[in-house]
């Protein structure tokens, strides 16, 4: 059995940290509890207790054993778009449909099984499941993310994940005419209280925000770009969801339908920008429009001027 790293930079106070980190991870409290009881689990670089105050800007460290039977990732010659790649990290544009990481139902043909036959090196931070993956994206969402080649550099991405200094920018197309321009979701997320394969907005969810704007309006649909503060699962499915305005084509949030030529939901990661954990240099990338998205454009009415340095 392996182990995966869990980060969390505190944004907010609490009395104790096993009551802090049920609502801000996805673990129960009892199991927290016993990960904190075997000292799995570091406030600050130290191993803390049951009743440890947390304050904001407190680092967190988890380190929760997973069950890797036959889950355990082996190379796999799968072509990968590699937008950029240098010694410590590299910038892969995920195709839709690909799943990041092995999973019961998916114990192959995963990103990680290609990341292990392209690259001579990997974080092991995320554990034997996820090597190298710092954050992910949806099977049926399409766009950039960073992988890290050692622990070093993984540990400095996963921070600036924690603390929003990396940005994450996607394309969406939803159905309905919002009435405003732009506007930001702040609303929590967990799973939902029947389905638990399926987020929702709940009370007791972590917190999630979302910012959005409008780049054209087609009527009965509208293109918008997406700005994520936070990273929770499905977050902005689910947000646009809860503000009545699903994602085309995401069928568990919202309907299938119009299909418009797409292959699954339009949603596609364009912009990742983070600073460099070697250089301290901010870079930005950018990924181009796949064609489903852009046969759906031009079905609505065309692809307007801003985007169209991604064709």
């Amino acid at each position: 059995m392996t182990r995966e790293t869990i980060l969390l930079i505190a944004e907010t106070e609490a009395p104790r940290i096993d009551a802090f980190l049920a609502v801000n991870t996805e673990l129960s409290r009892s199991k927290l509890q016993k990960l904190i009881k075997d000292g799995a689990v570091e406030r600050n670089g130290k191993p803390c207790k049951a009743n440890t105050e947390v304050k904001p800007g407190d680092v967190i460290r988890i380190e929760t054993p997973e069950d890797t039977d036959g889950l355990l990732p082996e190379p796999e010659n799968i072509p990968l778009d590699v937008v950029y790649e240098d010694e410590d990290l590299a910038v892969i544009n995920k195709p839709k449909g690909m799943v990041v990481h092995p999973a019961p139902g998916n114990p192959n043909g995963t990103l990680v099984n290609a990341l292990l036959y392209r690259f001579q090196s990997l974080s092991g931070t995320g554990g034997e499941i996820r090597p190298g993956i710092v954050h992910r994206i949806d099977r049926l969402t399409s766009g950039l993310l960073v992988v890290a080649k050692n622990d070093a550099a993984h540990e400095a991405l996963a921070k600036q994940f924690a603390l929003h200094t990396a940005h994450r920018e996607y394309l969406c197309i939803v159905h309905g005419n919002l009435k405003e321009d732009s506007g930001t979701v702040d609303a929590p997320i967990g799973r939902h209280k029947i389905d638990r394969k399926r987020m929702a907005v709940t009370e007791d969810g972590r917190r999630a925000v979302t910012h959005w704007r409008v780049l054209e309006r087609y009527g009965t649909e509208t293109l918008l770009d997406v700005a994520l503060e936070t990273g929770r699962t499905h977050q902005i499915r689910v947000h646009m969801a809860y503000i009545k305005h699903p994602i085309v084509g995401d069928e568990v949030y919202g309907s299938a339908a119009p299909k418009l030529g797409l292959n699954g939901q339009a949603l596609h990661g364009y912009r990742l920008t983070f600073t460099h954990p070697a250089t301290g240099e901010k870079i930005t990338f950018t990924a181009p429009l796949p064609e489903d998205f852009k046969t759906a454009l031009k079905r609505l009415g065309g692809i307007p001027e801003s985007i169209r340095t991604l064709l």
